[in-house]
């Protein structure tokens, strides 16, 4: 067999995966900006909105930061995937930008 993958045929946000006879490529795990494999610990840097611990890339808690991200009045941060969103708290919905009573 021989190993395509030495030439680095894939794409920078993909790794390549040798099979017999042949290769393919894979996409890198979200938390990845160029990978040399699959998972989150397999990143050559971590994807904006991540950050290496324990040699991985892990989701940052915007949320948790000292200095509220969300500063709008009755509004709370979700924390998601590599980002964050402010939502209006319970018991109040987004009027042009604002949260109000409902």
């Amino acid at each position: 067999d021989l190993d395509e993958c030495a030439a680095s045929p894939c794409k920078d946000h993909q790794y390549c995966l040798n099979t017999d006879g042949s290769f393919s490529c894979k996409a890198c795990d979200a938390s990845c900006v160029g990978c040399t494999g699959e998972g989150s610990d397999k990143c050559k840097t971590c994807a904006s909105g991540y950050m290496k611990e324990d040699e991985k890339c892990t989701d940052i808690d915007e949320c948790n930061f000292p200095e509220k991200v969300c500063v709008k009045e009755n509004q709370d941060c979700v924390n998601t995937s590599g980002s964050y969103k402010c939502v209006c708290s319970e018991g109040f919905e987004d009027k042009d930008g604002t949260c109000v009573q409902t």
